[in-house]
């Protein structure tokens, strides 16, 4: 009843925008988001529609439609009595609110037949101009991570290089089109961020950049909804390998995935590469700090970045400075200019309780890297807030109820679990590793947030775990 009732709610017609907006405007991600929906005055719960020019083209194709639909139901009813008249186009109304998502989504579609040229204009365009283009050319793939390295490699390269690479998350062809289209030319190195939903994404990328060296952060269940195994999300992201052919590829030998998979790639870890040992390593909450060593030359590194699964990917950071030519001290200076990345294991503090904003780390090597993180921090109550993680398909179930035994194993005083789909599961690992310490529900995450300063004290150590987008049940 609801779901009848809400589809003639103020809200509606907004509701459903913001759905294609959320959705990046996939009509298959919005039609199964449609089908969930119980009460459309709930759909903007942790994010609100943003007004862009997109957006209000299409309120404006919406409402230009139900204007004509009132006019022509005027006139069609002219000679019927007034009340009759009126009645016939509520039902017309009534009719063209019931195909208004269907109606949004052909506005789209047709709209992306119209959009297609000018993208692929853009993207040859692109091409051509990196086909010029003498900077060292960089590409990061896999399943989680992508971001962080990208952001490593352009402060560690950028202290004796002029580098440049996207923001945000532009890792599609038309978002790393519009981003090369902004370069001067002058640049040393492009550091490239490569998306994979479906098979042949990385592929498509790669050979639209064509790198020089390749950086393939791991695989796991991150988009497991989308490719169904973790054997075809592997074979994408090593798309990039196929693609580099003999030029340098790095791998992440901590990720058993991509380990196993390697396609002849350098391994790096938190025990070093190539030769390079890591000696001493420390981490805390005033970031991590190793040495590496490989013959006479030391590398004495100090970064802001938290966690001791931060070594493999400054490792290789370093290994590539000094491939591209880099000095001891040049490297040693970029890899101190590295801190925490917004959203990714971000640390504030108020009131003596620091909080670990690690909301954008949804996957579960993240996850397990983030526990070991806080299991480290003696002394401390320490908190976890989750939702949970999203798109982990088949093996949802498994992978959370892993994530209530890792809490469980490391002595997590405080687990806080948000309601949805996938946090009873991780309630039963929990329960089934015999923890001890006190498990807190809440029904929404807003509330929780807004309760978290009341329930903890001076000297806590709160990570907030992941968001958990409206899209997702």
């Amino acid at each position: 009843m609801k779901r009848f009732i809400s589809r003639f709610s103020l809200e509606y017609d907004r509701s459903l925008l913001y759905m294609l907006q959320a959705s990046e405007y996939n009509l298959r991600d919005y039609f199964a988001w449609y089908r969930r929906v119980q009460d459309f005055r709930a759909v903007q719960k942790r994010k609100k529609l943003v007004w862009t020019i997109k957006v209000k083209a299409l309120l404006a194709m919406e409402w230009a439609c139900i204007a004509a639909v009132i006019i022509v139901g005027i006139y069609a009813v002219n000679d019927y009595p007034l009340l009759l008249g009126l009645a016939v186009v509520l039902v017309f109304v009534g009719c063209l609110t019931f195909a208004l998502p269907y109606l949004l989504a052909l506005f789209v579609f047709v709209g992306q037949l119209v959009q297609e040229p000018v993208e692929m204009t853009l993207i040859n365009r692109a091409k051509a101009t990196l086909a010029k283009h003498k900077g060292f050319k960089i590409a990061i793939a896999g399943s989680y991570g992508k971001t962080s390295m990208r952001e490593i490699l352009r402060t560690v390269l950028s202290e004796g290089k002029k580098v440049a690479a996207p923001g945000g998350s532009e890792n599609t062809p038309i978002g790393i089109a519009r981003f090369i289209a902004q370069l001067k030319g002058d640049e040393d190195v492009l550091i490239f961020e490569l998306g994979e939903y479906y098979p042949g994404d990385v592929r498509k990328l790669a050979r639209m950049v064509q790198p020089d060296l390749g950086v393939i952060t791991g695989v796991n269940e991150a988009h497991l909804s989308k490719f169904k195994t973790i054997e075809a999300a592997a074979s994408t992201v090593f798309e990039l390998a196929d693609v580099l052919g003999n030029a340098p590829l790095y791998v992440n030998g901590e990720n058993e995935c991509a380990k196993k998979e390697q396609r002849g790639g350098m391994l790096f870890s938190r025990e070093g590469l190539d030769g390079w040992k890591v000696v001493a390593p420390q981490t805390s909450l005033d970031g991590t700090s190793f040495t590496l060593e490989r013959g006479n030359v030391r590398i004495n590194a100090r970064s802001k970045l938290l966690g001791l699964h931060q070594i493999g990917p400054l490792t290789a950071a370093a290994h590539i400075a000094m491939h591209l030519g880099l000095t001891v001290a040049q490297t040693e200076a970029g890899i101190a200019n590295t801190k925490p990345f917004e959203h990714r294991l971000e640390p504030k503090e108020e009131g003596g309780v620091v909080t670990l904003d690690d909301s954008y780390n949804g996957n579960p090597d993240g996850v397990k890297a983030v526990i070991e993180f806080l299991a480290s921090l003696k002394d401390r109550r320490r908190w976890y807030v989750t939702p949970g993680l999203v798109e982990m398909g088949n093996r949802s179930e498994e992978v959370h109820r892993d994530i209530g035994k890792q809490l469980a194993e490391a002595g997590i005083e405080k687990v806080v679990l948000i309601k949805n789909s996938v946090t009873p599961c991780i309630e039963t690992g929990l329960k089934e590793a015999n923890y001890k310490g006190e498990i807190t529900w809440f029904d929404d995450a807003l509330k929780c947030y807004e309760s978290l300063p009341h329930m903890t004290a001076a000297g806590d150590v709160v990570l907030l775990q992941n968001d958990w987008p409206d899209q997702y049940a």
